[in-house]
């Protein structure tokens, strides 16, 4: 009978230790469970910090579509604190011509024919035509600053030439041929100009920049 209870008593233990050690493992699934649950949330939240990052990429590009914008308005230009459509073009000119203040110079006027404020700045090209020379005389560039000019529909601005004027007899000049500063489309300009012939003459004809001089 004693050997029947022991054998009963050991079967009850072993039972209860095997419920114990199931019991266990559950609780070790269920901290599993919970562990990776709180893995896939910091994942989540690690996610959702990266979108926000992109969304701060979304606003750099929007900056920068601005800044384009801004280059786009400006690259229109201004000269002298007015707002210019850009460079003067030849076909919105109309040039005249007139006698200089002092002996062996001209004044070239250029006016604005457009309908917008357009700008200037730099030396203009000039050629000089003889039928007494050889070929085109190119004036020379002065040492003058050139100033940024705005030119408002209807208005105008000018430029000095300075030749060398003959005394007696010398190469005749009937027309000149003036390209304003970065075009490179040019008016022929009737004249009446007589050039000292010598040598280095030629190295006397010299022009100043738009917006110089008598305005």
């Amino acid at each position: 009978m004693r050997t029947k209870n022991l054998t009963l008593a050991a079967l009850v233990l072993t039972a209860g230790l095997s419920l114990t050690a199931c019991q266990g493992n559950e609780g070790s699934a269920a901290a599993t469970s919970d562990s990776g649950a709180s893995s896939s949330s910091a994942a989540s939240s690690s996610s959702e910090a990266s979108g926000t990052s992109g969304g701060s990429g979304d606003s750099d590009e929007n900056t920068s579509t601005s800044g384009g914008d801004s280059t786009t308005t400006s690259a229109a230009g201004s000269a002298n604190g007015r707002i210019t459509t850009g460079t003067c073009k030849t076909a919105d000119l109309d040039f005249d011509t007139s006698p200089g203040m002092g002996e062996g110079t001209l004044l070239v006027s250029l006016t604005n024919t457009g309908g917008d404020t357009c700008s200037l700045k730099g030396f203009p090209g000039v050629d000089l035509r003889s039928q007494d020379a050889s070929g085109p005389l190119s004036a020379k560039r002065s040492d003058l600053t050139a100033p940024a000019v705005a030119i408002g529909p209807g208005e105008a601005t000018r430029f000095t030439l300075h030749y060398p004027q003959a005394e007696g007899t010398g190469a005749y000049v009937s027309a000149i041929e003036v390209t304003p500063p970065n075009e490179t489309h040019s008016k022929a300009l009737s004249v009446s100009l007589r050039l000292q012939i010598a040598d280095g003459a030629d190295q006397k004809v010299v022009v100043d920049p738009v917006g110089t001089g008598k305005q």
